[in-house]
């Protein structure tokens, strides 16, 4: 290949029909597919120099467009009544100029300007000191939102709605508030960013306690999340009522079954425990040592690996698969479902408990192949129609589930995963999409669960964002309140919740917008088929 042109691929064309082997049409693939490597690296390295890429696929389009709003800009909103329901600060009355005599007053046109007020208002507290007759001195209180803070709440309020909300960085907040006239330095900022937020953290953690107790399903994803310049990772937990963000060093199986403790620390040895390590094919000699000596409790990491080398289980693939068991364990026993279904685009470190996968991702596999003639991409887009008409199929069986429309539905699929083409590698895809059956089809026996991921990608998009903008945390407060923050302004958008409103309450310690935890479990009350078990 030359440095400004590709040369031209083989084509199937291009041989004697003798001499199309078997062979030969895997190695006719496996050019294609490195031809497309080849050209995503170069796609890169033109985005590093400030170049265009190639043009990207178009997403898949097995939601279709119903999501969209087909009129665009305000959709359906009632333009002629917004201003009716602003709330009026001032009504200015304007006479016209002029007016001849014997004119008659015919009422007002009105006309409404939306505006918002931009300044400084510091306020002076004097606090009066007095002696009682017994000597003692008397100090006036300040109000209990400005106790230990030289900022008012607002302005809090405002600094940390700009940087968790809007992704404003901390350089500009503070040049935006020294042009209005504050005086405050950058380390002040950083404190009302970062410090004496540990309501706030309490209350996050809640969210995930009660919305793993109250939920049939939940949505997983992780994503990069640098500290302190070094690689780490971020997982996301949520469904349409919550949303709770972790950042940790790992993104592994131990890793997720930790966060599914919520919070506790133990490790449990119990039937749901010895199941899973069944299950992993743990040889028998350390599986009888575990397993005589159920129920088992170890309150920490340390007492747990103590107790595992107690028990000569030293093996690191063993000394895995005991501890998975031992953080399954521990979540169980502290109130999740053993039936609760974990949606995910098929990533390992996520296949505990019912493991659901994502149709959208598993589609993802058939949208990346390349046909490198008629025959095979006439193959690859009748398998990808009847994917979208599948997809489609299961979407009308969630809302009318029935028994005779199931079989239906598995027959279809199991006939779709036999077709037998031209094309090896779409071969080989369907293949992947029968071996994943029962993560697939779960829906059929459980309708209430979603068909895709989306709901854990768009809530875990704003760690893309943020790490565009931001680069990485350099402080582990700062790790801690990014993930605090953001699980707590997804959730009020879950609840329709205005950030700023929610804000404003707690840090002004009104108490009118109920705590966050509370309203998962309101709504678990009231849905049919849930697991209520307590705020």
């Amino acid at each position: 290949m030359s440095s400004n042109n590709t040369r031209k691929l083989p084509q199937l064309s291009d041989f004697p029909v003798e001499q199309v082997t078997p062979a030969v049409l895997v190695l006719l693939e496996i050019c294609h597919e490195q031809a497309e490597e080849i050209h995503a690296l170069r796609d890169e390295i033109a985005q590093l120099k400030g170049q265009k890429p190639r043009p990207r696929i178009r997403p898949s389009k097995l939601e279709g467009d119903n999501n969209k709003n087909p009129g665009g800009g305000r959709g359906n909103q009632d333009k002629g009544s917004k201003t009716q329901r602003l709330k009026i600060h001032k009504t200015v009355v304007i006479r016209p100029d002029g007016i001849p005599e014997g004119s008659r007053f015919k009422g007002y046109q009105d006309f409404t300007v939306q505006d918002i007020r931009i300044e400084l208002h510091n306020t002076r507290y004097r606090l009066e000191r007095w002696e009682t007759p017994s000597g003692e001195p008397i100090v006036g209180q300040l109000p209990g939102d400005v106790m230990g803070h030289h900022f008012g709440a607002i302005v809090r309020t405002y600094i940390i709605y700009q940087y968790h909300h809007a992704h404003v960085t901390q350089p500009l907040i503070l040049e935006q508030l020294r042009e209005w006239g504050m005086e405050i330095s950058a380390g002040e900022i950083s404190a009302i960013i970062t410090e004496d937020k540990e309501a706030f953290h309490a209350e996050k953690e809640a969210l995930l306690r009660v919305g793993l107790h109250n939920s049939r399903y939940i949505h997983v994803d992780d994503t990069g999340a640098r500290h302190k310049g070094k690689n780490g990772y971020c997982t996301h937990i949520g469904n349409e009522q919550f949303a709770y963000f972790a950042s940790t060093d790992s993104k592994s199986r131990i890793n997720f079954l930790a966060l599914l403790r919520a919070g506790h620390q133990d490790y449990v040895l119990n039937d749901e425990a010895l199941a899973y390590m069944r299950h992993q094919k743990l040889p028998k000699a350390p599986l009888d040592s575990l397993a005589a000596q159920l129920p088992k409790t170890l309150s920490d990491k340390k007492q747990w690996l103590a107790y595992l080398e107690q028990q000569n289980i030293t093996t690191p693939r063993h000394v895995r698969i005991a501890t998975e068991a031992a953080l399954l364990g521990s979540a169980i026993e502290h109130g999740v479902h053993p039936d609760l279904a974990i949606i995910s685009d098929d990533a390992g470190q996520f296949d505990v408990l019912l493991h659901v996968l994502c149709w959208i991702h598993a589609e993802r596999v058939f949208s990346k192949l390349i046909g490198f003639n008629d025959a095979q991409r006439q193959a690859l887009n009748a398998c990808r129609s009847a994917i979208w008409a599948l997809y489609a199929q299961l979407k009308a069986y969630k809302a009318k589930p029935n028994e005779t429309k199931k079989a239906e539905l598995e027959a279809r699929f199991d006939a779709l995963c036999a077709i037998k083409t031209c094309f090896a590698s779409l071969n080989n895809a369907l293949k992947r999409l029968h071996d994943n059956k029962a993560k697939l089809l779960l829906v059929l026996e459980r309708p209430d669960l979603p068909l895709h991921n989306n709901l854990s990608e768009n809530d875990i998009r704003e760690y893309v964002k943020k790490r565009k903008i931001s680069g990485s945390t350099r402080s582990n407060d700062g790790r801690r309140c990014r993930d605090t923050f953001t699980s707590l302004k997804k959730t009020c958008r879950k609840h329709s919740i205005s950030f700023w409103a929610y804000l404003s309450d707690r840090i002004r310690g009104t108490g009118r917008i109920p705590p966050l935890p509370e309203l998962v479990y309101q709504h678990a009350l009231l849905s049919p088929g849930n697991y209520p078990a307590g705020p």
